[in-house]
């Protein structure tokens, strides 16, 4: 009896560390660099995107015959370290909201069919997810989404755990942008209600 119970010791110890070791190695690749993430909050969300430069009307496609541009040809690593996401400087520099109000990716038919979050946006309002994952979370008894455009930018987010807050998309009517402050990367959310 008293050798099992030293065996179980052992192996609960080993399994803790094991555990703690995966997750701070999930932490350290996720945040390579230190102008980006480790617990910073921009002081305010991101300006509206400028509008785009129009070329001359008979050089233009009509917008219901262009292609959208697929995610995987952007770039955001915009320094060495950067995450290859949308993401937020420690100088509040949002990189990669610039795609305007006519982005097709983020048009609603209903903007906010489900209501505006009251819960408080902004840099005074750090909330910590309370589980479900990219499809639906929550935290506080507010669920969101994420955006199906979005939905690689979320790779690595801890649905349990992580800080986040909320700002409004000045320029996507319908979405917000879910900011986690571990990462440093944002990605457009849709408000699903409380209970």
């Amino acid at each position: 009896m008293k050798r099992t119970a030293e065996l179980l010791s052992i192996l609960t110890i080993c399994s803790v560390a094991i555990f703690a070791q995966e997750r701070g190695g999930q932490e350290k690749r996720a945040a390579p660099s230190r102008d980006v993430g480790n617990g910073h909050i921009p002081a305010h969300g991101p300006a509206p995107a400028k509008p785009a430069a129009r070329a001359p009307q008979e050089n233009r496609a009509p917008q219901e015959n262009r292609a959208p541009q697929a995610q995987g040809n952007r770039s955001f690593a915009d320094k060495s370290g950067h995450p290859e996401a949308p993401h937020v400087h420690t100088n509040d520099k949002w990189v990669g909201h610039d795609s305007g109000p006519n982005d097709p990716h983020y048009h609603l038919d209903q903007p906010w069919e489900h209501g505006r979050f009251t819960g408080g946006i902004g840099k005074g309002h750090v909330w910590r997810l309370g589980g479900g994952g990219p499809s639906r979370f929550w935290f506080n008894g507010f669920y969101f989404s994420v955006a199906p455009y979005d939905l690689g930018y979320a790779d690595g987010w801890l649905w349990d755990s992580d800080q986040i807050v909320i700002y409004d998309d000045p320029d996507h009517p319908g979405w917000y942008l879910a900011y986690n402050a571990r990462l440093g990367t944002y990605v457009h959310v849709m408000y699903l209600g409380n209970q």
